[in-house]
């Protein structure tokens, strides 16, 4: 394995481009950071799928819902619109650790779900927001969506047993 392929192993998705700003080869970011402004203190990131370019952020600001950053040797917006999809990592050691009852959704995606009676509910697969809390989509002999509310419906989290307990019903 080449030292590139295995950065891209360790690394995180944080974002994508979706868009060019302006004509001097600034780039629209749509984050997956919390604030979403974080994502600029990431640096450098990886654009492009697998390893990706290696891209220092030379600049960017909050704009709108969204982030703008200009990246070094990306200077006309040809060679920003050349950016637009791409994913962009960054290596997963950059994030420090969470704090107390705090995850980082990339660590809870693939862990094993069980209810308080021992019961199997399946693996987490991904999560989202709903504004009121965030959600685990656990795929198991369906599709359950568990709200991630610790002390309620979160009851433990063990990342180094891969595994969170939940009080949740198997029928629902």
């Amino acid at each position: 394995m080449s030292p590139a392929a295995a950065t891209a192993e360790r690394a995180e998705i944080v974002g994508r481009i979706t868009g060019v700003f302006g004509v001097r080869g600034w780039v629209r970011v749509f984050s997956y950071t919390d604030p979403p402004a974080n994502i600029l203190r990431y640096g450098p990131w990886q654009v492009g799928d697998g390893a990706g370019t290696l891209c220092r952020v030379s600049t960017g600001a909050l704009h709108g819902r969204g982030v703008v950053a200009h990246l070094a040797g990306v200077d006309d917006r040809e060679t920003a619109r050349a950016l637009i999809g791409s994913v962009i990592r960054v290596p997963r050691e950059r994030f420090g650790r969470a704090g107390g009852n705090e995850y980082f959704w990339s660590d809870l995606v693939g862990l094993e779900v069980v209810n308080q009676a021992g019961v199997g509910l399946g693996r987490v697969t991904e999560l989202f927001e709903t504004g009121a809390n965030d959600v685990l989509v656990v795929q198991g002999d369906r599709r359950r969506l568990l709200p991630f509310v610790t002390g309620t419906v979160i009851r433990a989290v063990d990342l180094d047993a891969g595994c969170i307990e939940v009080d949740w019903d198997a029928d629902f």
